[in-house]
């Protein structure tokens, strides 16, 4: 009697668990815009995203960061290059971070919010209220 119920126990803690695993934002993501893949993984304390692949990498691997707004690199190759920086918090919603959008070579403030387990919303903003949010999906 005492096996059964401590595996009902353990069964229902895996049930519980699972949406705090599904909370998990780091992976591979599908943009919104130009077939962009950006890989999430934890820098430290942080979450970090480096361009994994897009429409331009796929017809130019080579690619450089031409539109930066500082011309010290703008030789710097794209694929592979850290877009997204210094994101605190969760299990849902991570803030503080900066978001690098290499089409405008600008740097803007962001946050990442997890909607569902596959599904994450990318806010960049220039000050708040001008703000512009993208829905990426989860690859893997």
């Amino acid at each position: 009697m005492k096996s059964a119920f401590a595996v009902a126990l353990a069964g229902a803690a895996l049930v519980l668990a699972g949406p705090a695993l599904a909370a998990d934002p780091t992976g591979l993501w599908q943009t919104s815009t130009r077939s962009g893949q950006v890989e999430i993984t934890k820098c430290g304390p942080d979450l970090c995203g480096r361009l994994v692949s897009s429409e331009g990498l796929k017809a130019d691997p080579a690619l450089k960061d031409v539109n930066n707004a500082n011309p010290k690199l703008r030789d710097r190759a794209l694929k592979g290059l850290t877009i997204l920086t210094g994101f605190s918090g969760g299990p849902d919603a991570w803030t503080g971070g900066s978001i690098y959008n290499a089409e405008d070579g600008k740097t803007y403030s962001g946050t990442l919010t997890l909607d569902g387990a596959d599904t994450l919303k990318v806010k960049g903003c220039v000050i708040v209220p001008l703000c512009k949010t993208q829905t990426w999906t989860r690859l893997r």
